[in-house]
């Protein structure tokens, strides 16, 4: 009986229950639901997270399998060192026709590939300034030896067309690692970095950040891009401010004849002016890693760099690390020119102050932007200088050994006092000991002068015209002078143009 009662009526359940018992029961139901809730917003959420980070992931292996890298094997074996806390990027636009190129600039996909356009970055060590310096591609230069596809190296070539060694080895994907060997040569400067875009690249990366806005000093027709039409063509650019992308932005910068002066200098000065249009836009939209993923993603698809950003982290941890330079401190220059008749020559002693310049991280207007922490301090006495007075004498300087950089050092000790320097270069024999001063008839007096500036320098009368200086090992072996210039010549600094400009300014050049 006992038993059967407490089944039938369970003492302890009534009581408890109650007249709370129904209310206990929603409160259970409601705690269940809020838990199928909680579970089914976490479930989201994770959703969610696995989408994003799989989705990144996904982008991330894209963007690797997207870059091409080429042969570090074909770099110099004496490159110049390190000096900087900043670094150097070179970069390359080709005009190889290979993977599709020819659809947007025309001719034949097995043709060698050449180099359209050259600049070189230099990112000053603050990382709050930097400067491209374009180097026209028929600028006579010294090619040192580059590596060619079967292994073998060419031997040096002097006084050769900058653009030529893209093309050395006459292959369709050309040899960046040739052009960065010359440019090496070329500043005393090591190159960190080198990125080739070509046609698709570059296209591609206008058409990610909405178009560039570029400004035409008169109508533009089909026959100023191909003058060998019969007739003008269609309007290919009116007049005036405009926003352009893709193929047109690709037109845009490749068009040389019927503007301006038709020259390669005044396209170099169309390009720079679109890459600071290109640098706004993109800074517009804010560097963060959601944005660059589309522009790396555009440019990696057409993009070959030296093996240092093989991977999409390197390639947008290096974008990332710009993010702090700001447009006005971004500059752009032409290295110091002049016409030597169809082709370019390199203007001395003017360029080399420009890459002593740059080594020292001194900005084109002489401040430093080493990044260092100066604190004040009794400054030692310097060693004194011969007092040395050049009177503008013509001096050539040879390097006669294996370091780079020496002669643009010497350079800027002669006319630091008064010399004119007409050449810069490399001297035939890489094995000189002892600095030599050679000089002609009549030329002695001048040669003294310029031996009191090399302690050990050798007199040495020849028959030829002149006075030429070829350094030797004992003055690769003397500490350079820590006093680094003050500032580029006024008129690489005047020439300048900063990224912020308006498109519309200085538009002499078309």
């Amino acid at each position: 009986m006992t038993m059967t009662s407490s089944r039938r009526n369970p003492p302890s359940r009534r009581r408890g229950g109650g007249g709370g018992g129904e209310g206990g029961s929603r409160s259970g139901a409601g705690d269940r639901r809020r838990g199928r809730r909680i579970r089914l917003t976490l479930a989201v959420c994770v959703s969610l997270l696995v989408l994003v980070v799989g989705g990144a992931g996904w982008i991330y292996l894209q963007l690797n399998g997207n870059i091409n890298t080429f042969d570090a094997g074909g770099l110099s074996d004496d490159r110049p060192t390190g000096s900087s806390k900043g670094e150097n990027v070179l970069v390359i636009g080709s005009d190889a026709r290979t993977g599709g190129n020819n659809a947007l600039g025309g001719g034949d996909t097995n043709d060698i590939g050449r180099s359209d356009t050259a600049f070189l970055l230099h990112v000053y060590a603050d990382h709050q300034h930097a400067v491209g310096v374009s180097i026209p591609r028929d600028s006579l230069v010294t090619i040192p030896p580059c590596k060619l596809p079967d292994g073998t190296w060419t031997k040096a070539q002097n006084n050769t067309v900058f653009n030529a060694a893209y093309s050395i080895g006459q292959t369709p994907q050309g040899n960046p690692a040739c052009t960065q060997n010359t440019v090496e040569n070329l500043t005393g400067l090591r190159v960190d970095h080198t990125v080739v875009v070509d046609f698709k690249g570059f296209a591609g990366l206008t058409e990610v950040v909405g178009g560039v806005q570029v400004c035409l000093p008169q109508d533009v027709y089909e026959r100023d891009l191909s003058p060998h039409r019969a007739t003008r063509g269609q309007l290919l650019f009116p007049k005036g401010l405009q926003t352009v992308s893709g193929k047109k932005a690709l037109d845009y910068v490749r068009i040389r004849h019927g503007i301006g002066d038709g020259s390669d200098i005044g396209r170099i000065k169309r390009q720079q002016a679109f890459v600071s249009s290109l640098l706004k836009e993109i800074k517009s939209n804010g560097l963060t890693p959601t944005n660059l993923l589309p522009l790396a993603d555009a440019a990696t698809k057409s993009l070959t760099v030296d093996p240092g950003l093989g991977s999409a982290d390197k390639l947008i941890s290096f974008a990332m690390s710009l993010k702090d330079i700001d447009l006005h401190n971004t500059k752009f220059i032409t290295i110091p020119w002049r016409y030597q008749g169809e082709r370019v020559a390199i203007v001395h002693p003017d360029a080399d102050a420009l890459w002593a310049a740059l080594k020292a991280d001194r900005t084109l207007d002489g401040h430093d932007a080493s990044g260092r922490k100066t604190t004040p301090h009794t400054p030692a006495s310097p060693t004194p200088e011969p007092t040395v007075s050049g009177n503008g004498r013509a001096i050539a300087v040879y390097n006669g050994t294996t370091t780079r950089g020496l002669a643009a050092r010497a350079a800027t000790t002669l006319t630091t006092h008064g010399f004119t320097v007409t050449t810069t270069a490399t001297a035939h024999a890489h094995n000189h000991t002892t600095t030599l001063i050679e000089y002609g008839p009549g030329q002695q007096s001048t040669a003294q002068a310029v031996a009191a500036l090399f302690p050990g320098a050798q007199l040495q009368p020849v028959t030829a015209p002149g006075v030429s200086v070829v350094l030797g090992q004992t003055y690769a072996d003397t500490p350079a002078a820590s006093a680094a210039p003050t500032a580029v010549p006024s008129k690489v600094a005047h020439d300048a143009r900063s990224a912020d400009d308006n498109p519309c300014s200085n538009l002499t050049y078309g």
